[in-house]
């Protein structure tokens, strides 16, 4: 097969390097996944070797070479300094890593975090296309341990000048999240994160609870403390997506993460978007994801 009908993507993960190729064209059949451990302790030289080694058996499996590789990274690429940020794979910070890691490979990279990995997969062979196959413009979402988000138009990720885009999860909502790990005050993530959301029902009720049971309680109707924290949720997320809505007008938003399994955001959740959208009603899809584990290393493909 020529290399140019292959699509191949690597998905850095703190625990494990994992690759795929896929045919470049749909239904994007997987001609290979494979993965291996990351061993990240043994610093940014073998992180290098390993997505190499990673390659290089791909590259066996398939018949072929990349001409091109997509990578789903923990941080994000600064296309200005050209040195890898925020990421909790600390040994990348700083660091030149994608001019390293294309030195080594031999040829170009195109790097995303995994929000945009999972954004980019969920619109072009996960749920989007069922229900919207035209989309243009497509947000993808994650609201678990962290708030994150990704921005796909025409089939593309939207990077940005600083490799920021789509991260509302840093937008101010309220004072009252409190110090955000970034520096600053009432960041989205510090109000509607699955770990804000058990620390605001700490703070009213003075127990410790997992989200999932704070859910459960509040379908059940028999902890108020549990239902003042989702209606907090519902509130601050339609407030979020608002602000999103506002600013792309996409034809469909994919939330991902655990919070993102919470069935009332897709009702509840919409409702309170409505309320702060300019406009007088609400078209926009809001979709659960398709793909799972799967969108990274997917997506990262097709960067």
């Amino acid at each position: 097969m020529p290399q140019n009908e292959l699509l191949w993507g690597i998905d850095l993960g703190g625990t494990k390097i994992e690759g795929v190729v896929l045919k470049n064209e749909a239904p994007f059949d997987i001609l290979c996944r494979m993965r291996v451990p990351t061993e990240k302790q043994k610093g940014y030289d073998h992180i290098i070797g390993r997505i190499a080694e990673l390659i290089g058996l791909m590259k066996k499996e398939v018949g072929a070479s990349p001409q091109y590789l997509g990578m789903g990274t923990p941080g994000a690429y600064d296309p200005i300094s050209g040195h890898h940020k925020n990421s909790n794979t600390t040994s990348l910070n700083g660091r030149p890593f994608k001019a390293d890691l294309e030195k080594t490979l031999g040829f170009p990279t195109r790097m995303a975090n995994d929000a945009n990995c999972f954004a980019i997969a969920e619109a072009k062979m996960g749920v989007v296309p069922d229900h919207l196959p035209n989309a243009q413009v497509v947000f993808g979402v994650i609201m678990g341990t962290g708030v994150g988000g990704g921005v796909v138009v025409n089939g593309k990720v939207i990077n940005g000048r600083q490799g920021i885009a789509g991260e509302w999860g840093h937008n101010h909502l309220c004072d009252s999240g409190g110090a955000c790990y970034c520096g600053k005050i009432g960041c989205t993530e510090t109000i509607i994160s699955g770990p804000a959301l058990e620390r605001y029902y700490k703070s009213i009720s003075g127990k410790d609870k997992k989200l999932k049971d704070i859910y459960q309680d509040h379908l059940s109707n028999s902890d108020p403390n549990s239902s003042k924290t989702i209606s907090r949720l519902l509130d601050y997320f339609g407030r979020g997506m608002a602000s999103i809505i506002n600013m792309l007008d996409p034809d469909a938003i994919v939330l991902g993460g655990g919070v993102g399994n919470i069935d009332l955001l897709y009702t509840e959740g919409v409702k309170s978007a409505e309320k702060h959208v300019f406009n007088p009603g609400l078209d926009t899809l809001f979709l659960k994801p398709k793909l799972g584990d799967s969108a990274g290393v997917f997506g990262a493909a097709f960067l």
